[in-house]
């Protein structure tokens, strides 16, 4: 198991070498336990059309939570800010655009045997320059152990999710992301994910390598 991971680590590397349609984003995931009852959620997302240095997005957000319930069921409102540079209609030219985000969500956590499920819902208000939307988002996720009963320190799990983005306006469908990959947790505090996450519009469909870090403390 351990060298799998490490092909998988090591698979950013082959795309940096050759030419390639699949991206790569790196996420750290952070949360701070301010007691029983609240949270601070922070996180990074540096996403590149290519292993690095073809910038594609720059995701910095945070919120303050607060569990309804001792582990299961969290509540948050929170903020982003969102930079992005798409290209031109399929052309070399970059544009660049900022976006700001409020947002409120509620995590909900449920164990069956093995199996780790997330369900997330989330509701943003966007304000992109001259422009503002709202969209709606539903996340569904599954953790599943390798070598242990429970994900517990010197676990490997496997981690998949789905994604659906829903708008108000007129184009009701935003887009949908799948992902799967193989995860190792370190200790209460640290773990990592590695996996592909396939991205779909209505126009068109392209996959990233993902790997992501996450931090509690």
């Amino acid at each position: 198991m351990r060298r799998l991971l490490v092909l998988i680590l090591a698979y950013p590397l082959t795309l940096a070498a050759q030419p390639s349609d699949t991206g790569n984003w790196f996420i750290y995931f952070g949360n701070k336990k301010i007691n029983n009852r609240w949270n601070w959620h922070h996180e990074a997302q540096y996403r590149n059309f290519n292993f690095v240095g073809d910038t594609e997005q720059l995701l910095l957000r945070t919120g303050l939570g607060y569990n309804l319930t001792e582990n299961n069921n969290n509540i948050l409102l929170g903020y982003a800010f969102v930079y992005s540079e798409p290209y031109l209609n399929d052309t070399d030219a970059k544009t660049s655009l900022k976006e700001h985000r409020i947002y409120q969500q509620l995590i909900s956590k449920k164990a069956f045997g093995r199996v780790l499920i997330q369900h997330r819902y989330r509701f943003e208000q966007r304000f992109m320059e001259e422009d503002f939307k709202l969209r709606l988002r539903y996340f569904l996720s599954l953790n599943i152990p390798l070598n242990q009963p429970q994900i517990l320190d010197k676990t490997f799990y496997l981690s998949a999710y789905n994604e659906v983005f829903i708008n108000t306006g007129s184009t009701f469908f935003d887009r949908n992301r799948l992902y799967g990959g193989l995860g190792y947790r370190f200790s209460k505090s640290t773990r990592i994910e590695a996996g592909i996450m396939n991205q779909s519009t209505s126009n068109n469909s392209r996959n990233q390598f993902n790997l992501i870090t996450f931090v509690s403390f």
